[in-house]
């Protein structure tokens, strides 16, 4: 039986501090294409006007995936300057929507986050993790991803459709190589099962995964470490698990939008996210792992070196994404 898909689809503008006016021309004007939470963006937004205080800056959220066919549908007239989040596995197939750009300060980043690739800026570093509420888990046992097919959560699991998120893609991808014990093909069959205790429900967005967890509507959520963490910090009865099997380390990145009509408020945004200061506060404040070299390692987030990592193959996901969303679109229709 065809289950129903529950959508949430976050779609925010939003003028922080800028003009009535709309800014999407003229030198003085920054329009931000981002998938991030505010929690994140209003800081880092509000310290890059307060340095830039010449600048009108327009700031657009939505979910990666949407923000993504916005830029496709705009590319004859780009209304956006900057993109601003979804993984590398998620950006790298659409590089040619944007502009080649090499940061600043690219010198001063950890060696596995160069922008090798040229029109793809590193931003911060995400652990996928399974969010728990633990006052409804209570005494459920959930240590990794085959505990999330214990009968006791169907129904109660939060996830988003990889195909909208690009957290929920970056999931799939780590439970396929964690689960196929580093063959993706291999994993497919615990994603099926999955899928039968998701019972039917699936998200649409990234942040409907976390809230959903702490508001108490599911027990568990499949996210990402921030969008647990900031919760775990406020105090929330929530707790964030890295999978036992593996957890994959992937960066978010930043991009200039090609042919961006405010093309040089655009590079020095993207300069802002990745200086010394900016990313200082991502570090200590709002719960990344920083991708500089002269930075220490976080002391909120656990660390990396506790963290069963493993790794998956770029060019095997890059080549098989599409293939791989149709198939658990298909997996989880059919159930």
């Amino acid at each position: 039986m065809k289950r129903i898909i529950i959508t949430t689809l976050f779609t925010l503008s939003l003028c922080l501090g800028c003009s009535s006016e709309k800014s999407d021309t003229g030198k003085n004007a920054l329009v931000i294409y981002v998938s991030h939470p505010l929690v994140i963006v209003n800081p880092l937004v509000d310290d890059f006007k307060a340095k830039n205080p010449d600048i009108n800056v327009d700031v657009i959220a939505a979910g990666t995936g949407e923000l993504i066919k916005r830029v496709e549908s705009e590319k004859s007239n780009p209304l956006g300057d900057v993109f601003w989040g979804g993984s590398l596995n998620t950006i790298k197939p659409k590089a040619d929507l944007f502009e080649n750009y090499i940061t600043t300060n690219e010198a001063s980043f950890l060696e596995e986050y160069k922008n090798v690739e040229g029109s793809i800026t590193r931003f911060t570093t995400m652990p996928s993790v399974i969010m728990v509420h633990t006052n409804l888990a209570k005494n459920i046992k959930i240590e990794g991803y085959a505990d999330l097919l214990n009968p006791a959560l169907k129904g109660k699991i939060a996830c988003a459709d990889p195909l909208t998120s690009a957290s929920s893609f970056e999931h799939l991808d780590n439970m396929l190589y964690a689960m196929g014990n580093g063959d993706p093909e291999k994993g497919w069959d615990y994603v099926k099962k999955l899928c039968a205790n998701l019972d039917g429900k699936l998200l649409s967005g990234s942040s409907a995964v976390y809230k959903g967890v702490a508001d108490g509507e599911y027990a568990v959520g499949l996210t990402f470490e921030e969008g647990g963490a900031s919760y775990v910090a406020s105090g929330s009865p929530v707790k964030l698990v890295y999978m036992k099997e593996g957890v994959i380390v992937k960066p978010n990145v930043v991009s200039v939008v090609k042919n961006a009509k405010n093309m040089e408020n655009a590079k020095k945004f993207i300069d802002y996210l990745t200086s010394y200061d900016a990313q200082k506060m991502v570090n200590e404040k709002l719960n990344r792992r920083a991708i500089r070299n002269d930075l220490p390692p976080s002391e909120i987030l656990l660390s990396i070196d506790k963290i069963n990592v493993i790794e998956d193959n770029e060019d095997i996901v890059e080549a098989n994404k599409q293939k791989w969303l149709d198939k658990f679109r298909d997996i989880f229709t059919s159930i």
